[in-house]
């Protein structure tokens, strides 16, 4: 099935474009629709980038939980600002996501890291993400360790850990087509907060 995405058939809120191919993709048992590229640089510039899950997609942004002491999170304290790309190919499609970064209310990563399984907990207990350790050995003794910590009670969540809420400035959607012919339409955020529409050359 060829698909396509025409301007008369967008909705005019890109989130709520997403949505429904989110949904779309949900619809076709794709495995890990929720797999995204997070690109973020530092200070002066310099890219980096890696997979991550989303969680949780609103009207505000779109939300991941990491370390903040990792090295996206060092990144993103110097450099406030992201990149999430999402490839569906299945159905041949790329959503595109650049904008603005905060952390999320400390309430809601609390009770998103209670939601975790008790492994999980453990992790981001034991883990100093994004740093150099002796040996494998290291990493499961203080899982042992973390875990042996909270044996008779709730695990709370680390300070060093939490969400993130990318907000939107940009969002392309990229809908694959014979010939190259790809279609690409791309919302910008603004000044008057409200979202232009363009199609771009594929």
């Amino acid at each position: 099935m060829v698909h396509s995405l025409m301007e008369e058939d967008v909705d005019p809120d890109p989130v709520a474009q997403f949505a429904k191919w989110w949904d779309e993709a949900i619809q076709s048992g794709i495995d890990e629709i929720n797999a995204m590229t997070l690109a973020t640089a530092t200070a002066s510039g310099e890219p980096s980038a890696r997979i991550v899950l989303l969680k949780d997609f609103n009207k505000e942004g779109f939300i991941f939980f990491s370390n903040y002491e990792s090295h996206k999170g060092r990144e993103l304290l110097a450099n406030p600002k992201a990149c999430l790309v999402f490839f569906w190919k299945e159905l041949e499609r790329q959503v595109r996501i650049t904008g603005s970064v905060d952390k999320i209310l400390a309430a809601e990563s609390d009770r998103y890291f209670a939601s975790r399984p008790r492994g999980s907990q453990v992790g981001a207990w034991a883990s100093p993400q994004s740093r150099a350790i002796p040996n494998r050995a290291f990493i499961e003794q203080q899982m042992e360790l973390s875990d042996k910590q909270f044996i008779e009670e709730d695990i709370p969540r680390p300070q060093h850990w939490g969400g993130y809420i990318v907000k939107p400035a940009v969002i392309e959607f990229w809908q694959g087509r014979p010939n190259r012919l790809h279609d690409r339409i791309q919302y910008s955020l603004t000044d008057k907060e409200g979202w232009g529409i363009v199609r771009l050359a594929p």
